[in-house]
């Protein structure tokens, strides 16, 4: 037994001496060199700094960053893009990481009695796309979401386009494209497209510059829309 453990004693010598004298090495090479001050003031574990900070961008992303902190795309963003990518549910119910408090941000506040018309504030315009060449100023907050007619009957989408109007807000024609009867009412209109890109695809069934060109030169249709995933399922809401 005593040979056994002289055996094992002598086996870890070799590994734990290597180790120091590695140790001593790196110790002695960080307090000479003149390159890295923190090599150079903290010898040796002034090497940890740079696996440190480059393994703290994979442990900010997924134990410390809160969901709606990193920038551009927070987390947030993130996981709604890949839900919907790929057909999940996206609406989560009770609450919202969302800071309904800052400017910008919409929040439904109970109202027990009616506001009065002149003590109401008016809404300020929302400006899309400052930076582009010609940006888009919605007057209202809540417009009317995308519902392709096929699915919506002529009649449908020519009340909804006169009503949009009445409202001051847009109608989103959903993936099935720009009919005549979304113009009718004369509101604002943005065009949306689907992956197959219906009304905006050659014979090819790729996306043709001529088509988008000749409807942005619609003086209604304001802007355009990619649908990234299906929200809404047939029967299902």
């Amino acid at each position: 037994m005593s040979a056994l453990y002289s055996g094992m004693a002598a086996a870890m010598v070799v590994p734990i001496g290597g180790m120091l004298l590695a140790a001593v090495v790196l110790f002695v090479l960080d307090i000479t060199q003149t390159n890295d001050a923190i090599r150079r003031n903290y010898p040796l574990i002034g090497r940890f700094r740079g696996l440190f900070t480059h393994l703290g961008v994979f442990f900010r992303q997924y134990f410390f960053a809160m969901d709606r902190e990193e920038m551009p795309f927070n987390r947030a963003l993130r996981d709604w893009v890949d839900r919907a990518a790929n057909n999940r549910e996206n609406t989560i119910p009770f609450g919202s990481t969302r800071d309904i408090g800052q400017t910008g941000n919409i929040s439904f506040v109970n109202c027990p009695y009616p506001t009065l018309e002149q003590d109401a504030a008016a809404v300020e315009p929302m400006v899309i796309g400052p930076d582009c060449l010609h940006p888009f100023t919605a007057p209202s907050l809540f417009n009317i979401s995308a519902m392709s007619y096929g699915a919506l009957s002529r009649v449908a989408v020519q009340a909804l386009s006169l009503g949009a109007a009445r409202a001051g807000c847009w109608l989103n024609t959903g993936e099935g494209w720009l009919s005549p009867y979304h113009l009718e009412g004369g509101c604002d209109l943005v065009v949306q497209i689907g992956t197959a890109k219906y009304g905006v695809r050659d014979e090819q069934g790729r996306l043709s510059d001529a088509r988008l060109r000749a409807l942005a030169e619609i003086e209604q249709v304001r802007m355009f829309e990619i649908k990234l995933g299906q929200g809404a399922t047939p029967g299902k809401g």
